[in-house]
């Protein structure tokens, strides 16, 4: 098994090929290319491949999750970092197996509900910081073929920035004049792009619920498709408490593992779209299996990608493959070394807001081996 660290422009995908004894090869990655965790991640997937993956029967998918889940005792309650190397590890089986029935990812999770999918852009905003400059970044990125946006009001561009882009509220400091800087960021885009674009905004759980509700109200006019992550999403009481205020979509998942997790915001109809990333909650199937709980809720997904072009296109085969699909996030605005790193990325095959359903055998891409080598972490050997 191949791990790969790839630090590129301020990210920093982890992706793993995971071989095979006859010669089959499975790709997974692990969504933690943003922020902080790459490395605790690379670290991660090389002890649990040791412990519970390499000499498994891959096809073994579900039995190799439980042990996973249930044997490395820390994923009961665990977060991010757990979970995105159980993902990744996980993700590898779905792409082998597929690959050696000679069949594409979707086809063993049901079959497929649609042709292509429709896909929202993010990262298009990072550098703006006035309305006329969002103004304009807005229009670009519908020139480039996207008809659903999504963005970060409240953030603050900042280069310096660990994160490398820009920098969220912190320690919950908020005022008035944030609010209406806010309100004016959302308004400049909605006058820039018209009333047919759909708009959502990203409030990355910054404020306390008092705070939020007043930014909340005040951006009800601009018919947002969603209002994303308004409180900390640990918390379902707040979440519901800013949910039953607004009189607007909520959605929330990013930051939540596993079915469990999930959980209590449906069952207190918490938030309305669910936002659950494969490369973190769990894998494929756990993603499915949400997804199937949120049916059972009246909820729809919009799936979560922050990572790199493997993470791109392992959401397509789950969004083709479950009925309460609403919108595909993409990053389709970085710098061209990202997307090399395999041989067919998602991101550019975007047309009039919609990108095909790959049709290759397992996730419809491959690794480029002279890309990927200079970012090789670890081999971990059979």
């Amino acid at each position: 098994m191949d791990i790969y660290s790839a630090k590129i422009d301020g990210r920093n995908p982890v992706i793993i090929q995971a071989h095979t004894d006859e010669g089959v090869s499975g790709l997974g990655e692990a969504a933690v290319a943003y922020g902080s965790g790459a490395g605790a991640a690379c670290a991660l997937i090389a002890e649990l491949a040791r412990r519970f993956v390499i000499g498994r029967d891959p096809f073994q998918i579900e039995a190799i999750w439980s042990d996973l889940y249930d044997h490395t005792f820390w994923a009961k309650g665990g977060g991010p970092i757990i979970f995105s190397a159980i993902s990744a590890l996980e993700q590898t089986l779905w792409d082998i197996k597929a690959r050696a029935l000679g069949v594409p990812v979707y086809e063993l999770l049901g079959g497929k509900y649609r042709d292509d999918v429709r896909v929202y852009a993010n990262g298009w905003s990072f550098r703006a910081t006035t309305p006329l400059e969002i103004a304009r970044a807005a229009e670009k990125a519908l020139a480039a073929g996207y008809d659903a946006l999504k963005f970060y009001p409240l953030s603050q561009v900042d280069p310096n920035h660990p994160n490398g882009m820009f920098s969220h509220v912190s320690r919950r400091e908020y005022d008035r004049g944030m609010r209406d800087h806010a309100v004016a960021m959302v308004r400049a885009v909605r006058e820039a792009v018209g009333p047919k674009v759909d708009l959502m905004v990203d409030m990355s759980s910054e404020l306390t619920p008092d705070a939020i509700i007043q930014v909340g109200r005040a951006m009800e006019e601009f018919d947002l498709l969603f209002f994303e992550e308004p409180v900390d999403p640990s918390d379902v009481q707040a979440l519901k408490m800013v949910s039953d205020k607004l009189d607007m979509s909520i959605a929330v998942g990013e930051r939540l593992y596993t079915r469990y997790g999930f959980r209590p915001v449906m069952e207190q109809h918490a938030a309305h779209i669910l936002q659950p990333d494969i490369g973190n909650t769990g894998g494929l199937m756990e993603t499915k299996k949400i997804a199937a709980m949120a049916e059972a809720y009246s909820m729809r997904l919009a799936p979560h990608v922050c990572a790199g072009p493997v993470a791109s296109a392992v959401a397509l085969h789950l969004d083709a493959s479950i009925p309460n699909f609403l919108i595909q996030e993409l990053y389709p605005f970085r710098v061209p070394e990202h997307f090399a790193l395999v041989d067919d990325p998602v991101e550019p095959k975007v047309r009039n807001g919609r990108v095909a359903i790959p049709q290759r055998p397992g996730y419809g891409v491959d690794l480029v081996p002279e890309k990927v080598r200079p970012y090789l972490a670890e081999t971990v050997a059979a």
